[in-house]
């Protein structure tokens, strides 16, 4: 494990933590908050484990002054939090409820009170149900919708937010989402599921144009991952070449190249089945200010052994896994952002670490929680972000998931990434070893640069 005081990052290096809203807030149906497409999804038998739902989470909504305090002295730079769009246009479009921009009102001017950059994420997969029942992100509308809801938040807080970053994850919203059903709101269409990669991205360039008109700088968070081809043999090689296609470059080169990759092995045209329209890829590669990676593990993938989709996971041996069995290996950070220098060139905008952490089978002891497990997954992976950065690439700063245990969508409350243990019978919180251990972090990099 490297010593915190040894990482060679820059001074402006920003440390920060991840969160979103419904996995923490609570509150659902307080307020006039309108529903979102998982509470209907949670509402289903069989859905998410145990029959758990985010209708009280970890009540960050009633909580948060307590949540800022415990960010305070954990000594970080930025929070990343999203914003729920059923809270601020309770049917996805049209009336605003004022009582949603309060609170996030409320939650920015105590984040700067106390010295932390406020970062909203506008969405992390909880698009308000009445949008859903339009067709969702099949439905091109959707894109509009969102960027009027952006410019609804933006014209409240955008004279204290300086960064806005867009979506979450738009591949996993959509694999998980749209795909397999796993998610909300839970339909399985498979390779049909395309055209809700280009709403989600032109819902990221519409809104983009409307958060610069309120001086904002614009990110979008991506989740990443470095593809290793399971073999040599070169039908795993042209499998794992389609599944990068699919996971990383759908999503990645529309942003900074303009065009869709070559998607031949899934059988789809690059205007995703007729999704594309003229001027869309110019909305859409409007230039970022910067580009969030959301990393968890690389990939493994073999050449299909089943009629179906031209690639086949593959599991990584020899490495430790998490609780979640994902697994750990620090070192596919640094092998993916460089691989994305070398990939996108001039073209890449600084990159920032918007989610990165691990589950670990948690529990209190005499009023404590020994994760050196977390520790050393964290250690690992601030290692290869310096390495990276020791390599070329420009990044800019590093959010852990998460601030604290949270509903882990459709594993309930089984998996707890936090720094800080919830007991969610009574909302009880309780910093964890590793809470201790990146405050230490954050401090010894502030003094070894004189912050």
């Amino acid at each position: 494990m490297p010593h915190p005081s040894r990482l060679a990052l820059p001074a402006d290096f920003r440390w920060g933590v991840a969160t979103a809203a419904y996995q923490i807030e609570g509150a659902t149906g307080e307020d006039g908050r309108g529903a979102s497409v998982w509470d209907t999804f949670t509402a289903k038998p069989g859905t998410v484990r145990d029959g758990h739902t985010g209708e009280v989470a970890c009540d960050h909504y009633h909580r948060w002054p307590e949540d800022i305090a415990l960010m305070r002295e954990l000594g970080i730079d930025a929070y990343r939090f999203s914003v729920a769009w059923p809270r601020i246009q309770p049917t996805g479009t049209g009336p605003v409820n004022k009582a949603g921009l309060d609170f996030y009102d409320r939650l920015v001017d105590g984040l700067l009170a106390v010295g932390i950059t406020p970062t909203p994420t506008l969405f992390h997969w909880d698009l308000p149900q009445a949008l859903e029942d339009r067709g969702g992100w099949l439905e091109r509308d959707t894109a509009r919708c969102f960027a009027e809801y952006a410019g609804v938040v933006a014209a409240r807080l955008g004279d204290r937010v300086g960064t806005w970053i867009t979506l979450n994850e738009p591949f996993v919203h959509m694999v998980f989402g749209y795909a397999l059903g796993s998610h909300a709101p839970g339909r399985s269409l498979m390779l049909d599921a395309l055209p809700v990669a280009h709403h989600q991205l032109l819902g990221h360039g519409l809104a983009a144009a409307v958060l610069r008109e309120h001086g904002g700088r614009v990110m979008i968070s991506n989740n990443c991952t470095p593809v290793r081809a399971a073999s040599e043999d070169p039908a795993d090689l042209v499998a794992a070449e389609a599944y990068d296609a699919l996971h990383n470059r759908l999503f990645n080169d529309p942003l900074l190249l303009g065009s869709y990759p070559d998607l031949s092995a899934f059988g789809v045209d690059r205007d995703l089945g007729g999704a594309v329209r003229e001027g869309d890829l110019d909305l859409i590669a409007a230039p970022l200010d910067g580009l969030g990676v959301n990393y968890y593990n690389p990939t493994r993938i073999a050449a299909p052994t089943a009629p179906g989709l031209p690639f086949e996971e593959a599991p990584i041996e020899g490495v430790p896994r998490t609780a979640f069995g994902w697994p750990v290996v620090p070192d596919g950070l640094r092998e993916l952002l460089t691989g994305l220098g070398r990939r996108y060139g001039a073209a890449l905008p600084p990159i920032t670490i918007t989610e990165n952490g691990c589950s670990v089978e948690d529990e209190v002891l005499n009023g404590a929680v020994d994760d050196r497990a977390r520790i050393d997954y964290l250690a690992g992976h601030v290692a290869a972000v310096e390495a990276a950065v020791a390599e070329g690439v420009d990044v800019r700063g590093y959010f852990t998931w998460s601030l604290m245990d949270n509903f882990e969508w459709a594993e309930g409350f089984s998996q707890r990434f936090g720094l800080v243990h919830v007991d969610f019978e009574t909302q009880q919180r309780t910093p964890k070893a590793s809470y201790a251990w990146y405050r230490n972090l954050i401090a010894d990099q502030r003094a070894r640069h004189g912050r």
